[in-house]
């Protein structure tokens, strides 16, 4: 099994969520974090919805989005 940390609070492991980036310790995909910052949602209100969560995960979610986009030289939104 190949882990990869991408920061304190984010993970990939092939072997969990297809080898999606997660936050460590939880089957919580960063993308499904993302889907609901988008949609407007607080920190407060996704901290509810998922009790595993704490702010710094999010702060981190976001933090690692921002790294990726920065890594990349352009991206079609569709």
């Amino acid at each position: 099994m190949i882990e990869m940390i991408i920061e304190k609070r984010i993970e990939i492991d092939p072997e969990i969520c297809h080898g999606k980036p997660r936050i460590k310790g939880t089957r919580i995909m960063i993308s499904v974090i993302l889907e609901w910052l988008e949609a407007g949602k607080t920190f407060d209100e996704i901290i509810d919805a998922y009790p595993e969560l704490s702010k710094e995960d999010i702060s981190a979610t976001v933090r690692y989005a921002r790294k990726i986009i920065e890594e990349e030289k352009s991206a079609s939104i569709s």
